[in-house]
């Protein structure tokens, strides 16, 4: 490794027995731990991965990875050159942009996975704002799944995830894109605290356990409420509301507002104070300075703004 740091002629006839294309495929597998996840962000299959792991091992005449369960760790001197390949990499890269201005009409597909009960306030909005550009792109919306969000970023499964904020950990970058809060439904012809805790209430989640967003506020200022339904979606939710008329239904603002309401249904402004919820976009770290996912990341915002 002291030919790395302190050497400072370029050995320009080295360079023709190194093949430059192997050390994004080191990085990806350090960082992913899988070889197959490696080939599916570079678009190339698991076997050429694997050949052209074999030639780096090779050239640099160590194993690089081993493999450990499902997993592939790196070496001692595999963790040694990580940080020199990968400053490297981003010094060409970075010479390579200076000389390539990003063209927009490239883009063939923008993959986003959100809640579905977020999804109409979104897409609506994007598909109108892309088809402006006169771009010709094809939309394609999944299920999020917040046990993969960092996986699915970092493969490129998904380019970004539009979800509530919180805390997906330091490689996930998030940018806010709407303020929302919660508003109260129901056929009672008036509303107060009093009345709002002594009614049966709608709760909605898409998972099986697990105290609602609404009730961890609540219960942190010490109130609790009786839920008799807990359903999956607001739409079921609104509907079982028009037959009961002493239920309640809390619901963001932003979501009603893209539902189908009974006539008999009244909408009033929380009775307790309730913190504002934050919905934005989020992206892996590593394409932070990525051409196409800035370009789509700065429009998106732009839509929100």
């Amino acid at each position: 490794m002291n030919i790395i740091h302190h050497k400072t002629n370029i050995d320009v006839a080295l360079f023709n027995h190194i093949d430059i294309n192997l050390y994004p495929l080191f990085i990806a597998i350090y960082e992913q731990k899988n070889i197959s996840k490696a080939a599916q962000i570079l678009c190339i299959s698991q076997s050429a991965a694997s050949h052209a792991l074999q030639r780096l091992r090779q050239h640099l005449q160590d194993d690089l990875f081993v493999r450990a369960g499902s997993k592939m760790l790196p070496t001692p001197f595999a963790e040694q050159i990580y940080q020199p390949i990968k400053s490297a990499l981003f010094s060409i890269q970075n010479i390579s942009k200076q000389k390539q201005k990003f063209d927009p009409s490239l883009i063939q597909t923008l993959k986003i996975a959100v809640h579905d009960e977020i999804e109409p306030i979104i897409f609506p909005q994007l598909i109108r704002h892309f088809q402006n550009l006169k771009l010709d792109i094809q939309f394609l919306s999944s299920k999020l799944d917040r046990k993969n969000v960092v996986a699915d970023l970092a493969s490129q499964q998904v380019d970004f995830i539009i979800d509530l904020e919180q805390n997906y950990g330091d490689k996930v970058q998030y940018q806010s894109l709407v303020e929302d809060h919660f508003v109260v439904c129901t056929q009672q012809n008036k509303m107060n605290s009093e009345l709002y805790f002594s009614a049966s209430h709608i709760g909605v989640s898409s998972r099986r356990t697990g105290m609602l967003l609404e009730d961890i506020h609540l219960n942190r200022k010490q109130f609790s409420r009786q839920i008799f339904l807990r359903c999956q979606h607001y739409s079921t939710a609104l509907q079982v509301l028009a037959q009961y008329g002493d239920a309640m239904l809390t619901i963001p603002k932003q979501i009603l507002q893209h539902m189908k309401i009974d006539k008999n249904v009244q909408i009033y402004e929380h009775p307790i104070e309730l913190p504002s919820l934050n919905m934005g976009i989020y992206w892996h770290k590593d394409l932070q300075d990525n051409s196409r996912n800035e370009f789509l990341r700065l429009e998106i915002i732009k839509i929100f703004t």
